[in-house]
């Protein structure tokens, strides 16, 4: 079993935020695979479904990001669910915006809904990054993560999380160099191939 978490913040004023982008491609993933509908639990909102032959728990937590690990730890916990089991998705600022990386333990490089996963379940679990790209200035961190994406933004993020959605069974069966070899191609189509020179003698 696998446990799937979207970050974000709870309610409208949020739903379009950089920061609720976890959010986003959790409801794009249950829509795809047909999962159960949401219903409030371990405060948050979560549903089940299957992908690639393997039970999934989808996980939005509703105690806005600063406190999302106590709804995880609530899940997982419940499901005896291991953190290595656990997969969060989440905004990046340290990636450009419209990147993507699958990345298994580490630190919460200063991310307030890691931090938090990190203080009640460690730091094994696995994550899915989005790149939203950084300001370019730490003072403006806070109002560039809690903006709605922009509308130039629109041309990559919903493609990306329906490309996400489509190959989630790669990333669910631990293929994860498939998964990002598969959102590669689709980040970066391979040039077409130049056609033969003409050949003015006819042959």
């Amino acid at each position: 079993m696998l446990l799937v978490v979207g970050l974000g913040n709870p309610g409208a004023d949020y739903a379009g935020n950089r920061h609720n982008i976890g959010f986003m491609a959790v409801d794009v993933i249950v829509r795809r695979h047909g999962f159960s509908p949401f219903r409030a639990k371990f405060d948050g909102k979560t549903c089940q479904g299957e992908v690639a032959g393997q039970r999934i728990v989808a996980l939005k937590p509703a105690t806005y990001m600063n406190e999302s690990g106590r709804s995880v730890a609530a899940a997982a916990g419940f499901f005896k669910i291991d953190p290595k089991d656990v997969l969060v998705i989440h905004d990046e600022i340290d990636l450009a915006a419209g990147k993507l990386r699958v990345k298994r333990g580490g630190g919460h490089a200063g991310h307030n809904g890691l931090r938090s996963i990190h203080a009640h379940i460690g730091g094994e679990y696995r994550r899915l990054r989005f790149g939203i790209g950084h300001p370019g200035d730490k003072d403006k961190v806070t109002g560039h993560v809690l903006k709605d994406f922009a509308h130039a933004e629109q041309a990559w993020l919903e493609p990306m999380l329906d490309a996400v959605a489509d190959h989630f069974g790669l990333l669910v069966g631990g293929d994860d160099c498939g998964f990002m070899s598969k959102l590669a191609c689709f980040l970066k189509p391979p040039e077409p191939s130049e056609p033969p020179p003409d050949n003015d003698d006819g042959l």
